[in-house]
């Protein structure tokens, strides 16, 4: 086989598993995790039966593949190099804040809480596969600006959560509580600033970001 064959072949499964995942959150939406079925999702999706079962052999895996594109980064961006946290974490939260205001991660949420009593797995895979990894990332660079000695944190898990809540409490959650709740570009790039200077002045080691450069 060649590799142009075998390149057409997986750009047409790639496009098959997006038609399937973007049936399966609006059918998830619709109908709740329960009464949405693989057969349904197959036939709103376009795809035969044996196609999705391929791709996705369970309803369980198929919600896992949901949630974890939906906390995937654009392109996978490599954490920013430690030396300067404000840059870093500028870059991170900025990150975060465009990840939250994707309409997939709040309609993602609502699917986990309205069936979180019959279904507690499903807000496992949200934090295992979701929120966990990226979290981890972040903790990652906050240890590697540590040992480079730009930042003195004794819990970098806490530091983490702050910084990380101060971003979601705002452009995120109300999002799901207050009907019309929306922020503007403007004011999500001041809450990132505002989550960044308050880290960076509780951890920094010196000055404002901490340079370890000229």
């Amino acid at each position: 086989m060649t590799r142009a064959v075998t390149t057409y072949h997986q750009r047409i499964a790639q496009e098959k598993r997006e038609q399937i995942l973007t049936a399966a959150t609006a059918l998830f939406l619709e109908l709740g995790y329960d009464r949405t079925s693989l057969a349904r999702i197959a036939e709103r999706s376009g795809v035969s039966r044996a196609t999705l079962f391929k791709q996705f052999p369970s309803k369980a895996d198929l919600f896992d593949a949901m949630v974890t594109e939906s906390w995937s980064t654009a392109d996978d961006e490599d954490p920013p190099p430690p030396g300067n946290i404000v840059d870093g974490l500028s870059t991170l939260g900025r990150r975060y804040a465009e990840l939250l205001g994707r309409p997939q991660m709040t309609d993602l949420f609502r699917i986990v809480i309205a069936e979180l009593p019959r279904f507690p797995e499903l807000a496992n895979a949200q934090f295992s596969n979701g929120k966990m990894p990226y979290f981890e990332s972040v903790r990652g660079y906050l240890l590697a600006e540590n040992e480079a000695g730009t930042v003195r944190i004794e819990d970098v898990d806490l530091a983490a959560t702050q910084f990380l809540g101060m971003i979601s409490n705002y452009v995120f959650w109300p999002t799901l509580l207050v009907p019309g709740w929306e922020v503007s570009a403007e004011r999500v790039a001041q809450v990132v600033d505002e989550a960044v200077r308050t880290t960076a002045a509780r951890y920094a080691a010196t000055g404002p970001g901490a340079s370890t450069t000229d």
